[in-house]
């Protein structure tokens, strides 16, 4: 059965008031704060961070990455990827290992 957007979405914007990450209005919405499609980024970012830890053939698990967040081209994925201190070394250290693994 496939998730609603509107509903996952009020969904996570109530449990964000609840857990103090959104500060509630007191109209009919939901408070300001993250959305659940904020939470993209990071995931993806970290999960190439796990990747290089594990060891992995990045290039080869992207398609995987891009299938999870909906993307037909793995080309809309770059977009999601954060350059952080950590992804940046792992992706360094391994280009001077030789390249991709």
């Amino acid at each position: 059965m496939r998730l609603d957007k509107c509903i996952a979405r009020r969904t996570f914007a109530k449990l964000s008031c609840i857990v103090g990450l959104r500060a509630p209005t007191g109209s009919r919405r939901i408070g300001r704060g993250p959305r659940l499609q904020d939470m993209r980024h990071p995931f993806a970012t970290q999960k190439l961070i796990e990747w290089y830890r594990e060891g992995l053939d990045v290039a080869r698990e992207l398609p995987k990455l891009s299938t999870y967040l909906g993307h037909v081209d793995v080309s809309n994925t770059y977009w999601y990827i954060e350059a952080v201190p950590e992804l940046l070394s792992l992706a360094t250290e391994r280009a001077s290992e030789g390249g991709a693994r």
